[in-house]
């Protein structure tokens, strides 16, 4: 079975059309995030361990995909602002928005559905676009050099096994998901108990 997945694998990756399928996967995931974009950038990494792909090529496809599909999100938001901003997760996006202006579309690349959550608020409350391209290059360069960082180092470590290394990237990308979910949630939990609401009231008065 392994033996099957990997042909097919390599055979993917031999593709002239490999580095097409990775811009337009990273572009839809702007919009579309069930789309395995960061899956595809991963692998495609892995597989640049053994020479079969570009690793360079990998990493700036992938970001320029994603630049390209967090500007059509934004252009969404930017159409739709007065459907969207009662959504919860508009609600998350625009609150951190006001609190840490665009650097949040940078922390956002990296929180699953945050990502869109913020580029279309960002649209929805007419975010200035400059700012939003600094801060979105910022985001997507990093999110491609860090996908393809992970892929590439878990090719490495198993060279003679590119299952092996996928699923080790893999893990590793969902393992810092996992750590920057758990520090927002504390976070906000602290924020929370901390607030005015949970304070108590002096009643000696």
């Amino acid at each position: 079975m392994s033996h099957a997945i990997l042909d097919f694998l390599e055979q993917v990756m031999s593709s002239p059309w490999l580095y097409v399928a990775l811009f337009a996967l990273s572009v839809l995931d702007g919009f579309f995030p069930v789309v395995p974009a960061e899956t595809a950038v991963i692998t495609a990494a892995v597989f640049a361990a053994s020479g079969q792909t570009e690793l360079v090529l990998v990493i700036v496809v992938a970001a320029l995909g994603a630049f390209a599909g967090d500007h059509i999100s934004y252009l969404i938001g930017n159409k739709s602002a007065g459907r969207l901003r009662e959504k919860k997760a508009m609600v998350w996006a625009r609150n951190a928005l006001a609190e840490r202006g665009g650097l949040v579309l940078v922390v956002a690349r990296y929180i699953p559905g945050g990502r869109t959550a913020t580029t279309l608020t960002m649209g929805a409350v007419r975010h200035p676009l400059r700012s939003f391209s600094f801060f979105d290059a910022i985001a997507a360069g990093s999110w491609g050099l860090y996908s393809g960082l992970i892929g590439y180092f878990g090719g490495m470590a198993f060279e003679k096994d590119p299952i092996k290394g996928l699923l080790l990237g893999l893990g590793i990308a969902v393992s810092i998901t996992v750590v920057v979910e758990v520090v927002r949630w504390v976070r906000k939990r602290r924020a929370t108990q901390a607030s005015p609401e949970r304070l108590p009231v002096d009643t000696s008065l």
